[in-house]
């Protein structure tokens, strides 16, 4: 849900210290600064699409990952002028995604994220080679299609000649990094979601990458999310309008940057990045055993890990309805679509007169490739109002189910922070109160960003630790509290959506090979 290209002043600087986040998103590309208090000075973005060349397979163009990010920040720099000074510059991105560069760092193909599942059979062979139990133990996770290493095994096998001729595979916020210093590196949030990483050891998996026959060669250095890489180069810092020197910070995954913003630095409250897709995210102490928990290692400082589970389409479900309903195929939605969306769901009961949806519309699931998207209790009664409450209420039943998931393999969740394009809609944030049976807190701004500028302010030195970052950037705004009444309703409903989700309708022409998420 990113709006097309644009500039956006939310405080004017008045002098001071700026703290530089860098986003490449799955809609697009973002460049918001910062003031060291928190407040948001400005916000530059600019979109790209996504092809879907084939049923399961999404991609990008990766030369408009760099093109896009760079743009964005040297439009905030010239938008900024005298009025700040960049202090640090973070980066942050979709993932796992990848894009193969050859030995001039250009991409040899277009780039394959994270949404994409052709690679199932890959992601099969890895855990039947190496176990589900070992490789969640050392990894975090169990792979799947939506991982960086099963991607790169698909590559290797079904396109030898552009394997043959990589350099190394990055992920969009590397190959941004990589731009902006000239060095390949990767913090270790971004390098555990390629499913390759030892988790505890925070290094690349030595015998795992032995045992695929890859070489470590080809991946950058891994380094902690707060470790200055470099500085941005002379000529693009001149190109850009930035001054000279600028630290540029390793930052963090999407998600767990947005779990920072969002101050989720202890167990309880759980993170929602609510942007064309969603990823739920809380902390823990130690890796939990559960494999449909993944897991990452924490990005203030070597202890800690951050969990995660998600859903692929969440946002860019309601995108799909302000195209059909609204937009048309003329122009792209706008901020009125949504406004109407938004409207017409509120105008409807709990329940949706009878309509019940299951919007998977990615052709699939991260952790369960084959499942696809499915309607039921569908009548000439319905009209748009219903579709739009069916589809907020349909991916608030996934919240629930991956809250319970948390839940189920560490302590209950307290509240749930909605961060992203998608948290500005009260009505969506009050079904998922009501749905989950708790306070649904609205973060003002986006975390993502905010998370991302308070890892450049550690990187930098301008913050002493998370907890006076998280101080000056964390801002909850409304809250919605949940609704007894319609919580019984839910209850009733959510039971619907478990059966329809799990009954053979969901899963057409399912193979084998497919069940890359199941135990």
């Amino acid at each position: 849900m990113i709006t097309p290209d644009s500039v956006a002043a939310r405080t004017t600087p008045a002098g001071g210290d700026a703290l530089v986040a860098v986003d490449v998103g799955t809609s697009g590309a973002r460049a918001s600064a910062f003031a060291v208090s928190g407040a948001l000075l400005r916000e530059v973005r600019r979109v790209y699409p996504t092809t879907l060349p084939a049923e399961g397979w999404a991609e990008q163009d990766a030369n408009r990952w760099r093109s896009a990010a760079l743009a964005a920040l040297g439009a905030l720099a010239r938008s900024l002028g005298n009025a700040a000074r960049i202090r640090a510059i973070a980066v942050t991105g979709q993932c796992p995604s990848v894009a193969v560069l050859d030995h001039r760092d250009r991409p040899l193909r277009p780039g394959i994220i994270y949404r994409d599942n052709r690679a199932t059979a890959e992601a099969a062979w890895i855990r039947d080679r190496f176990g589900d139990q070992a490789l969640h133990k050392l990894t975090g996770h169990v792979p799947a299609a939506f991982h960086v290493i099963a991607k790169i095994l698909w590559i290797r096998a079904h396109e030898p000649e552009v394997f043959a001729a990589a350099r190394r595979f990055v992920q969009p916020t590397d190959y941004v990094a990589l731009a902006l210093t000239g060095n390949a590196t990767t913090d270790w949030s971004m390098a555990s979601a390629t499913g390759i990483l030892d988790l505890r050891g925070r290094r690349w998996a030595g015998e795992l990458l032995a045992g695929l026959d890859l070489d470590p060669g080809l991946l950058p250095q891994v380094v902690p999310s707060w470790q200055v890489t470099g500085e941005v180069r002379a000529s693009l810092a001149s190109r850009l309008g930035l001054p000279p020197g600028v630290p540029v910070v390793a930052g963090a995954g999407d998600s767990i940057a947005c779990a920072l913003g969002a101050g989720i630095t202890g167990p309880g409250p759980v993170s929602e990045m609510a942007g064309s897709s969603s990823c739920f995210n809380s902390v823990v102490g130690e890796p939990l055993d559960d494999p449909d928990v993944t897991h990452y290692p924490g990005i203030t400082d070597d202890r800690g890990y951050v969990t995660e589970v998600g859903i692929n389409t969440t946002g860019e479900a309601l995108d799909w309805l302000a195209q059909l309903f609204y937009a048309g195929s003329s122009r792209a939605p706008r901020r009125a679509d949504y406004e109407r969306l938004e409207r017409a769901a509120a105008a409807v009961p709990a329940g949706a007169g009878g309509l019940l949806f299951a919007p998977v519309l990615g052709d699939g699931e991260r952790d369960d490739p084959g499942l696809r998207g499915a309607a039921t209790g569908l009548s000439l009664r319905h009209d748009r109002g219903a579709w739009a409450r069916a589809t907020m209420e349909g991916i608030a039943f996934g919240v629930r189910a991956r809250l319970d998931t948390l839940g189920r393999a560490s302590v209950t969740a307290t509240e749930l922070r909605v961060s992203g394009g998608a948290a500005g809609l009260s009505v969506w944030n009050q079904i998922k109160a009501d749905v989950t049976g708790i306070p649904v807190v609205r973060v003002a701004g986006d975390s993502t960003a905010a998370g991302t500028a308070m890892l450049a302010g550690l990187g930098a030195g301008v913050y002493r630790d998370a907890a006076e970052a998280v101080a000056a950037g964390y801002r909850p705004a409304a809250t919605a509290q949940p609704n007894k009444a319609s919580r019984a309703r839910y209850d009733e409903l959510y039971e619907r959506y478990r059966q329809l989700i799990g009954s053979p309708v969901t899963r057409p022409g399912r193979r084998a090979s497919d069940r890359a998420g199941e135990a």
